[in-house]
């Protein structure tokens, strides 16, 4: 191994939250594997760097399995044993269901629930000689109810929670924490302030989700003792309407 640190997986990991947590693992010690299928990954090695931290950045495509698998032994082999998990993939589209093609159906299958699975189940293969690790799953409103024009979103993160559930009762008693976030709610991102510009003009300032916020859950969650593990977390806003 290069490094005798741990590392933490972040795959999905995005400008906002998924590189929030990323560098939240990093300031633990952890050396980040952080991974997108496209975008911008410097900024993110630059600020976690700029602080000391250890960060190892790749594009790869958590629907592909060989590009899953790949991933998982890369970093066994080359950077540390893999500590924590987390599938950060998003997918949010909306269509009316008339207009829902099956290509925009399929892919966001692939990416919210597909993708969890190789990622969940070979993360599952490294940690389970150990008996220890966490693997955290970024849930959404999508994941307990439907909505009009997010039928194809629904379904994925319906899926995904199932995965989920089934690994936390599956890996539990063999030392795998396995818990799931929902985060019911807009997140402080470019995107969220371009669809939904009302949101940040109705609301006060502290009533849209942060990133660095969100991202202290994930490590509560992870550094939780095994005498008192939680599966799943809701997360909103004290404004949020639920």
């Amino acid at each position: 191994m290069v490094s005798g640190q741990q590392a933490a997986l972040i795959v999905g990991a995005g400008d906002f939250l998924g590189s929030a947590i990323a560098r939240r693992f990093a300031r633990e010690g952890y050396h980040v594997v952080a991974t997108r299928r496209r975008g911008d990954l410097k900024t993110l090695v630059h600020s976690i760097e700029a602080e000391g931290g250890a960060i190892t950045a790749l594009h790869s495509d958590a629907r592909d399995e060989d590009a899953v698998t790949a991933l998982m032994e890369k970093i066994e082999q080359d950077i540390g044993p893999l500590a924590c998990i987390v599938f950060n993939v998003g997918g949010n589209v909306r269509f009316g269901i008339t207009e829902t093609t099956t290509r925009v159906y399929r892919k966001v299958w692939e990416m919210c629930a597909l993708a969890g699975f190789l990622v969940g189940r070979e993360g599952a293969k490294c940690m389970l000689p150990r008996g220890h690790g966490t693997i955290i799953f970024t849930g959404a409103t999508a994941s307990l109810r439907g909505a009009e024009g997010y039928a194809a979103f629904a379904g994925g993160k319906h899926a995904l929670r199932a995965l989920a559930q089934s690994m936390a009762r599956e890996l539990g008693p063999k030392g795998i924490h396995v818990g799931h976030i929902v985060i019911d709610g807009p997140i402080d991102t470019d995107a969220t302030r371009a669809l939904f510009p009302d949101w940040f003009e109705e609301r006060p300032k502290d009533g849209i989700m942060q990133p660095d916020d969100l991202a202290e859950i994930y490590w509560q969650l992870h550094r939780q003792p095994r005498t008192a593990w939680t599966f799943e977390t809701d997360v909103r806003t004290y404004v949020e309407p639920w």
